[in-house]
């Protein structure tokens, strides 16, 4: 029995594949600004919050007592708040 409760896939199999397009600018520009408050424009709109956490695929934002989990792909642009 797999220590995994899923199902690996096999060899060949038709599986999709998914990628992600990391940024490595906009990475360090968000390392820098953790704990800080920031405005962050989205392709949905704009988020302002504290920066809680950074990983090169998403970010994770305190806005008021909500966290909100941002694809580092739909980020336009952010500036410190």
């Amino acid at each position: 029995m797999s220590a995994y409760p899923y199902q690996q896939p096999q060899p060949g199999a038709n599986t999709p594949s998914m990628s992600t397009v990391i940024d490595p600018f906009l990475y360090q520009t968000l390392l820098s600004v953790v704990q800080r408050d920031v405005v962050i424009q989205t392709t949905q709109g704009n988020l302002r919050g504290n920066v809680v956490h950074v990983m090169p695929d998403h970010v994770a934002l305190r806005v008021g007592g909500s966290m909100f989990f941002v694809r580092t792909q739909q980020i336009v642009w952010v500036m410190p708040g």
